[in-house]
């Protein structure tokens, strides 16, 4: 139902705090998530029961296995490691086993044209498949029904310890507007993870910190005190080592918003993962590639704007004094090179971001597992001088916490220097 949140490198749709600070005291069935219900072997085979009892109603589906085979195939599945806790539609919907169900629905490798059929039982199928499948997702959202399952007989004490075990020190984020499959994945809708939390409270204190900063200028008042002066030297170094030098001076100054709040927004997510519990946000690939994507379109938007925007893609041709007949085979060539360059250069930044935060906290997590390793085996007896590699493993630990604050710095400058650089290149003649 969860997975290890060592260093919390992963998203993840909870919080988590050390277990005293918030024990998980529920007391009923009802009083957990309801994605832990779901999860839950109880209620999916309650479940399953009722999904079972809503196809044998359905006139058109054909060659329904009985029940008891059914249910006990579904069973022997959803215990292999690969389908843990899966539901009975997922069963049913992607088990090599039911291809009967499958192939009526053209679900999978049988949503096409079989080599066996003919292109009249190929229509055939296809258009009795839409009927099957409207009535089978409304089969499943009446089976799905946590108030119904509640007036079942509810979870012995047992499993509520249990849960309660595994839920003391997690806060589950609430969702409004969507469902979760588990603490790690969503089912559908729009779910709020803890990075997306994270963000915000970053983005949020950006605003009001740099609004002050603002009033204070505007004002005509000289930023006094230690606070003020580190984030004016922020920007004066950012306008003139990374924007001016980038861009050119003539434009630069307008891209120095930009290229400041992406400074800053991502040095406060990379300082977010040395903080406990928490883990930083630019540690996800969907938050370095909108990242990127920031920059790709800021370069498009500009250039479009200097050069139009077909003078803009025109631009990513190095201007060459070609004759004409050669001219007609290598510009074309050279434009889907340059094109192809273009988005990938985007694609790596936002790579090389995520993969360096990800790189220290995997090395953390080995220097770590030194000190793990050895307290086991002293644990079993077999080594009597564990406290040798825990000292080592502590030392490098703290050193190696203090090289990720500098990496944290480092990384948020040579994303900002190198957005820089490609706006500079879509404002400017090639």
């Amino acid at each position: 139902m969860s997975a290890n949140p060592l260093l919390h490198i992963k998203d993840a749709y909870y919080f988590e705090v050390p277990r005293a600070w918030y024990p998980s005291d529920r007391e009923t069935r009802e009083d957990f998530p309801p994605h832990y219900i779901r999860l839950d072997p109880d209620y999916q085979n309650w479940e399953a029961d009722r999904q079972y009892d809503g196809l044998a109603k359905l006139g058109d589906l054909e060659g329904l296995p009985a029940k008891e085979a059914l249910l006990s195939q579904y069973e022997a599945w959803r215990h292999e490691a690969s389908n843990f806790a899966a539901p009975f539609d997922r069963f049913l919907e992607e088990s090599s086993t039911q291809a009967w169900f499958q192939k009526q629905l053209c679900l999978g490798k049988y949503s096409r044209k079989l080599k066996d059929e003919t292109d009249e039982q190929w229509s055939l199928r296809q258009g009795a498949s839409e009927q099957l499948i409207s009535e089978w997702r409304t089969v499943k959202a009446e089976a799905e029904n946590l108030e119904a399952y509640s007036k079942t007989p509810g979870w012995s004490p047992e499993k509520i310890a249990q849960y309660n075990e595994e839920l003391n020190g997690k806060i589950i984020i609430p969702q409004p507007f969507g469902k979760l499959r588990n603490n790690y994945e969503k089912e559908s809708g729009f779910c709020i993870s803890k990075f997306m939390i994270l963000e915000v409270l970053v983005a949020a204190i950006l605003i009001v910190v740099f609004k002050k900063l603002a009033d204070r200028i505007t004002h005509g008042r000289v930023p006094k005190g230690k606070l003020w002066n580190m984030f004016e030297a922020f920007l004066l170094f950012i306008r003139n080592d990374i924007a001016r030098p980038a861009i050119g001076a003539h434009d630069a100054d307008k891209f120095v918003p930009i290229l400041w709040t992406m400074f800053m927004f991502i040095l406060g997510c990379n300082l977010l993962g040395m903080l406990p519990w928490l883990g930083a946000p630019t540690g996800s690939f969907s938050v370095t590639l909108a990242m990127a994507a920031v920059t790709f379109g800021t370069g498009l938007w500009f250039g479009s704007k200097k050069f139009g925007f077909v003078g803009y893609w025109k631009n990513q041709v190095p201007h060459m004094e070609l004759p004409t007949v050669i001219a007609i085979f290598i510009v074309p060539m050279l434009f889907l090179i340059e094109v192809l360059g273009l988005l990938i250069k985007h694609m790596v930044l936002g790579i090389r971001l995520l993969a360096n935060m990800v790189a220290g906290h995997l090395v953390l997590l080995a220097i770590m597992g030194i000190a793990v390793s050895a307290g086991a085996a002293a644990a079993a007896g077999s080594d009597s001088s564990y406290w040798i590699p825990a000292v080592i493993s502590v030392l490098g630990s703290a050193i190696f916490s203090c090289l990720e604050l500098f990496v944290a710095f480092l990384q948020a400058y040579v994303f900002t220097f190198l957005s820089a650089l490609f706006i500079g290149a879509a404002v400017h003649h090639h």
